[in-house]
């Protein structure tokens, strides 16, 4: 019989007995009565390593008296749940739809995951889901279902922008209140952008104005183009080849569009594909193009709607120097600008800057 003491944590047990007759697994349970360490747990620290349960005392080597050192925690290990956590993206697609109350999407059918990615888009816009559960299904799918019919010949949608605008037109259609004296339309409102074109013959020095509205503005890509800015630039200037009634015959004519009118939603997308001449193909271009977090396309409107975002700009710049500790600029404020209310020119200036970025065209690999 041997009487050693020992070191568990900050505390000494002084005068621990041990029967050398028994294997060294008695004397851990000794020390579990003492310290609440199951004997699996311990670690007592022996001349070679550790004490094991069925070592012999006499090859151990421990002496009358010896300090001995015991590791381990009194506290109860963190069992794994027998049902780990089960997430919304790993439940069978039938329990998906009971808790979202919608299907994950439409049936790829094999290289229509365009279709996917437009109608995941359109969702992401409360406005939209709102305006669509005040009206008819029915006769929204009946609108739809005639424009897939009238596509059969041309084999249906081919990429995302076509997608995209088919469905905003049928929506477009379909949202009107047939009650309403005002006749609103509802995408128009969240997605329509109204351009004033003006149109100009340089041989001739024809000149014209148009507006037209649209549903999405384009980023055309070339090798100047590295910036989203630049490409929405490039896209609202073109070249149109039409008869020229002082001429008599056609002529190129220079269109320059400025924006005149900006949606809630503003929808941009990225021209990438073009016709290759010598292969009679389209080609995608692989060019790299940088955009912001936050776009301003106060640059590209006209002086007319310039006019009217002077002042709720200024609110909202004042609005931002506040939150940085910055005084307002109050000469750079003209007197029309306090009719203004703060809540009214954030949410006109920041409806006009969200942006659906998840919109980038994409087309099939074909």
């Amino acid at each position: 019989m041997l009487t050693v003491s020992v070191k568990w944590q900050k505390e000494v047990f002084k005068a621990v007995e041990i029967d050398t007759s028994q294997p060294p697994y008695v004397f851990k349970c000794q020390l579990y009565d003492l310290t609440g360490v199951p004997p699996e747990r311990q670690k007592i620290m022996v001349k070679g390593g550790l004490l094991k349960d069925d070592a012999d005392w006499s090859t151990v080597g421990v002496k009358q008296g010896q300090k001995l050192m015991m590791m381990g925690t009194a506290d109860e290990i963190v069992k794994a749940p027998e049902k780990g956590p089960v997430f919304m993206e790993d439940l069978p697609e039938e329990e998906q739809v009971v808790s979202l109350g919608h299907s994950a999407g439409l049936f790829n059918l094999g290289n229509t995951c365009y279709m996917n990615s437009t109608v995941q888009c359109l969702h992401s816009v409360p406005e939209l889901k709102s305006a669509l559960t005040k009206y008819c299904v029915k006769s929204i799918l009946n609108s739809v279902s005639c424009i897939m019919v009238s596509s059969c010949s041309r084999f249906l949608f081919k990429d995302a922008e076509e997608c995209w605008t088919q469905l905003l037109y049928t929506l477009s259609q379909s949202l009107r209140s047939p009650g309403s004296s005002e006749n609103l339309d509802a995408v128009k409102d969240l997605f329509g952008i109204e351009l004033a074109s003006s149109i100009h013959c340089q041989e001739s020095g024809e000149e014209s104005s148009e507006t037209e509205s649209v549903y999405s503005l384009k980023c055309h890509i070339s090798q100047e183009v590295n910036h989203l800015h630049e490409g929405l630039k490039h896209g609202l200037k073109s070249e149109l080849e039409k008869a020229s009634p002082a001429l008599g015959r056609s002529a190129t004519y220079l269109k320059e569009s400025r924006i005149n009118g900006l949606p809630r939603y503003l929808t941009i997308q990225f021209v990438r594909f073009f016709w290759k001449r010598e292969s009679n193909q389209k080609a995608k271009i692989l060019r790299k193009v940088d955009y912001p977090l936050e776009l301003d396309v106060y640059d590209l409107c006209s002086d007319e709607l310039h006019k009217q975002l002077e002042g709720p700009r200024q609110l909202l710049r004042d609005e931002e120097g506040k939150k940085l500790g910055l005084k307002a600029n109050e000469k750079s404020r003209s007197s029309k600008d306090d009719d203004f209310k703060m809540t009214d020119a954030e949410g006109f200036i920041k409806c006009n800057w969200r942006i659906i970025w998840d919109y980038i065209s994409r087309r099939d690999s074909r």
